[in-house]
C-alpha cells in the first residue's frame, strides 16, 4: 500500500516538475510596438510560439480575442477552424495559417480593416502547455487634399480652403505663407466622421492677398508620418482700378484742365488791360505837350 502512494506521488511529481519545465521554456510573442494597418487593405497579427517539442496539430488550440471585451476573434482547435462563437463584425475576415502552424506561426490575417477594428488583440497558444500575448493595431486611412479659393485679386480679403477627405485619424494641418513662415491667426477648423469612421477635415484661413505670394496648407498624418501640400499662387500684378476709381480720376483731371483754362484767361485779360492803360497814357501824353 506504501509503494502505490510512493509510485503515485512520484508520478505527480514527475508530471508538475516536467509542466514546469514546459511552462519556462514555453514563449509566446507578439509585438511591442502597435502594428499600423491602412484602412481597407489585409492586416497580419503577428503572433508566434516556440519552447515545445514536436506535437500533432490536433493537440493545438489557438485562439484570438479582443483584450477589452474578451470577444472571440478567431478560434482553432481539433485541427480546424471553431467560428461559432465569433464576434459577427469579423465574419469572413479572419483566417490563420495552417501550414505554418507546426512552425510556431500563429499569426492572425484580419482582411478589409476598418476603422472599428482598431484595439487591443491578444493571442493565446495551447500545446503541451499554454501562453499568451497582447498587441495594439493602430488603423491609418491614407487622405486627400485640396487648397480652393474663389478669388485672387491682390488687395481682396479671402477665405482660402484647405480639405482633407478620407483619413483616419484626423490629420494635423498647418498654413504657411511663401516664406515658410506659420499662420495661426484667422484659421478656423471643422472635422466630420462619416459611416466608415474615415474623416474629413475642412481648415479655412482668411487673409488679405498680396501680389505674387503663394499659400500653403500642410497636412501631416499622425501614424504614417506622410505629409501631403496643397497651394494657392497668387500671379497678378496691379489691377485695373474699380469704376469710382476711373471717375474720381476723371473728375480730377477735368477740375485740372479746367483751373489752367482759366489761368489762362485771366493772364489774357489781364496782358490786354496792361496794353489799355499804356495806350491811354501815351495819349495823355501827347495832348499834355
Amino acid at each position: 500500500m506504501n509503494i502505490c502512494v510512493v509510485n503515485l506521488f512520484s508520478n505527480y511529481a514527475l508530471k508538475c516538475i516536467i509542466f514546469i519545465l514546459l511552462i519556462q521554456y514555453f514563449k509566446v510573442r507578439v509585438p511591442e510596438s502597435p502594428a499600423v494597418a491602412l484602412f481597407g487593405t489585409d492586416a497580419v497579427l503577428n503572433c508566434s510560439f516556440s519552447g515545445v517539442s514536436e506535437f500533432n496539430l490536433s493537440e493545438l488550440s489557438v485562439f484570438w480575442q479582443l483584450s477589452d471585451t474578451k470577444r472571440a476573434v478567431h478560434s482553432f482547435w481539433q485541427s480546424r477552424d471553431q467560428l461559432s462563437d465569433q464576434e459577427e463584425r469579423f465574419s469572413n475576415r479572419t483566417s490563420l495559417f495552417p501550414d505554418q502552424l507546426p512552425a510556431g506561426n500563429a499569426s492572425l490575417l484580419l482582411r478589409r480593416v476598418r476603422v472599428a477594428d482598431e484595439g487591443s488583440y491578444s493571442c493565446f497558444v495551447m500545446v503541451q502547455t499554454y501562453g499568451s500575448g497582447a498587441m495594439l493595431m493602430q488603423v491609418a486611412g491614407n487622405q486627400s487634399e485640396r487648397c480652393t479659393t474663389n478669388h485672387t485679386n491682390p488687395g481682396d480679403v479671402v477665405a482660402l480652403s484647405c480639405v482633407a477627405y478620407g483619413g483616419y485619424p484626423e490629420a494635423e494641418v498647418l498654413w504657411q505663407d511663401g516664406a515658410g513662415r506659420n499662420l495661426t491667426d484667422n484659421v478656423t477648423i471643422s472635422q466630420v466622421a462619416n459611416e466608415e469612421g474615415l474623416f474629413s477635415v475642412k481648415s479655412v484661413l482668411t487673409v488679405i492677398l498680396e501680389p505674387s505670394s503663394t499659400y500653403s496648407c500642410r497636412l501631416m498624418h499622425p501614424l504614417l508620418g506622410e505629409e501631403g501640400q496643397a497651394s494657392v499662387t497668387i500671379t497678378q500684378g496691379l489691377v485695373f482700378p474699380p469704376l469710382a476709381l476711373w471717375l474720381t480720376v476723371a473728375l480730377a483731371v477735368c477740375l485740372l484742365a479746367l483751373l489752367v483754362a482759366l489761368a489762362a484767361v485771366c493772364r489774357r485779360k489781364i496782358r490786354e488791360s496792361c496794353e489799355e492803360m499804356r495806350a491811354e497814357s501815351k495819349s495823355n501824353t501827347s495832348l499834355c505837350t
